[in-house]
């Protein structure tokens, strides 16, 4: 089993480690209704095939999904969006065609790197790959130039369905604010924070990031955020921690 991903408490806890899980369990579950009510179902990550939304994964990153979705028009148009047509057609051609998406011959390289892998690996079939267990799979995922935490779980739970919980800028940025998080924790902890206390539920991990995003995007903004109709801002742990020392 992989160190670098979030591992599930296999067994239940006692006392006050107990005590905090629950805690945890019932305040994210509450954030995740409140932004459900808030923005409903979110239909994430748009795609017709597990190509495209593992091309979408990594075109994705330093960039926003409009230039993605431009790109991604650009190979269908060219009906590239198949992994033995995309390992076929030149790099420069690839880098021409998702131009929009910016970074677009590093990109290209990461593409035709990926591709390689899963010809070499699983002889061109993403349905084998993703076959292969997820601890194993994001090992390797991880191991490819350009792969990181965020574009390797992406892959996994939107594309191959796989248990785990995507961590990005707005995840880490929602969390801080409400003082789940010190500014110091890492992917992993964060990651954490959502696996060990949520039901291991893939439509759930889904659904609750794209909210994240959701928030982070119209709302929680990294420069003048609009706090006052943020839906959890009642849900502040400090906060609340402040308010029940009080009235307690």
């Amino acid at each position: 089993m992989s160190s670098n991903i979030a591992v599930r408490t296999p067994e239940p806890v006692e006392g006050h480690r107990a005590l905090k899980h629950k805690r945890l369990n019932r305040s994210l579950l509450k954030i995740y209704d409140l932004l459900y009510a808030e923005f409903g179902p979110r239909h994430w990550w748009p795609g017709d095939t597990k190509i495209e939304v593992i091309i979408g994964a990594i075109l994705t990153q330093n960039t926003a999904w409009r230039n993605v979705e431009k790109a991604i028009r650009n190979l269908k148009k060219e009906k590239m969006l198949c992994s033995s047509r995309l390992s076929h057609i030149s790099k420069k051609k690839l880098a021409a065609l998702i131009r929009p998406s910016g970074y677009y011959n590093v990109k290209a390289d990461r593409i035709k790197i990926f591709l390689k892998f899963l010809n070499v690996c699983y002889n061109g079939s993403i349905g084998r790959m993703f076959k292969t267990d997820l601890y194993q799979l994001r090992e390797e995922l991880l191991a490819l130039k350009g792969i990181g935490q965020e574009t390797a779980d992406s892959i996994l739970l939107y594309a191959g369905g796989k248990p785990v919980f995507v961590v990005d800028a707005y995840t880490k940025r929602v969390l801080l604010r409400h003082d789940f998080i010190d500014p110091k924790a890492d992917y992993k902890k964060i990651q954490s924070l959502f696996m060990n206390n949520l039901p291991e539920d893939i439509g759930l991990f889904n659904e609750f990031h794209a909210l994240i995003v959701e928030l982070g995007k119209s709302i929680c903004k990294s420069k003048k955020p609009l706090c006052n109709i943020c839906p959890i801002r009642s849900m502040r742990r400090k906060q609340n921690a402040r308010r029940n020392k009080k009235t307690g």
